[in-house]
């Protein structure tokens, strides 16, 4: 009985593991020649779809996956790789607005406001990717995130019949970051 029940354990632990495993593998090998960290190697899509995230962490820091994820946007624009720009991302409340912080730091390093669109619905990542295709009539876009996020969206975004290519905004330097 009791080897049993050490069985019965362990499955329960290994199984759920392997499910993220095999997941996780599967998303990464989808996305294997999809994504891009060099804006001269990335082909041009007609829009760039910029993913969310705060623009200043809860202990008044500014969010560097936010600060990179606009660097990435500006560089991709300003080379022509993209024409338009949908920014998507949560305003669950009225303190609170992931689009319109981006817009702003958009039209601050030079990009025309009406280049920029917004959407106030994208509160996970099957949400933006979804509703570009479903409200904002897109079928193809460059995705604007972290190579991690990017995988994702791409996955995601294939699943939901748009073509989807990734431009992989910096990562915080952890080490350096948390050391500050």
């Amino acid at each position: 009985m009791k080897k049993k029940k050490i069985i019965g354990v362990l499955l329960v632990f290994i199984i759920p593991f392997m499910l993220v495993f095999v997941a996780n593998y599967s998303i990464k090998r989808n996305a294997v020649n999809k994504t891009f960290s060099n804006s001269s190697e990335i082909k041009k899509n007609k829009v760039g779809l910029v993913l969310g995230t705060a623009k200043i962490l809860k202990n008044g820091r500014v969010n560097l996956y936010f600060k990179y994820r606009i660097q990435a946007t500006v560089a991709l624009y300003k080379k022509g790789k993209i024409d338009f720009i949908l920014v998507s991302g949560d305003n669950g409340n009225k303190n609170y607005d992931e689009p319109t912080d981006f817009k702003n730091e958009l039209i601050k390093k030079g990009i025309p406001s009406n280049r920029i669109f917004l959407d106030y619905a994208g509160f996970r990542t099957l949400d933006s990717v979804v509703r570009a295709k479903e409200i904002f009539g897109q079928t193809s876009v460059t995705i604007i995130s972290q190579k991690f996020h990017n995988e994702r969206a791409i996955f995601l975004a294939e699943k939901n019949g748009i073509k989807a290519i990734g431009f992989n905004a910096k990562g915080p330097n952890w080490k350096i970051w948390v050391k500050s």
